[in-house]
């Protein structure tokens, strides 16, 4: 079973957040996630190659916008909205909101 790392909220560091967001897919990804309380990488990724999106991933969990759990062999992502805000408050809103 894989683990993935997450950075803590105290690592967080707009740089990262902001790259994360510079991707249309990723876009789309936090998009899909404000909206539920979780979903499974199959149904965020699309018809998109799964080496593409296991990159997009990547990047979000990196920049600390999304919790990936293994649950057997489904993976199953969260936004971290409540760690986002207690770094950045209102930061995650603020970009929400300018998403159609």
């Amino acid at each position: 079973m894989r683990i993935y790392n997450h950075p803590a909220p105290e690592d967080f560091a707009l740089e990262r957040i902001f790259y994360a967001l510079s991707d249309s897919v990723r876009l789309d990804i936090l998009r899909h996630l404000s909206r539920v309380t979780e979903a499974t990488c199959g149904e965020l990724g699309g018809d998109r190659p799964k080496s593409s999106m296991s990159h997009h991933f990547r990047i979000l969990r990196e920049a600390g916008l999304v919790q990936t759990r293994v649950a057997g062999t489904v993976h199953q992502n969260t936004l971290r909205r409540a760690e986002l805000d207690s770094r950045f408050h209102g930061l995650l809103d603020a970009i929400l909101k300018q998403m159609p």
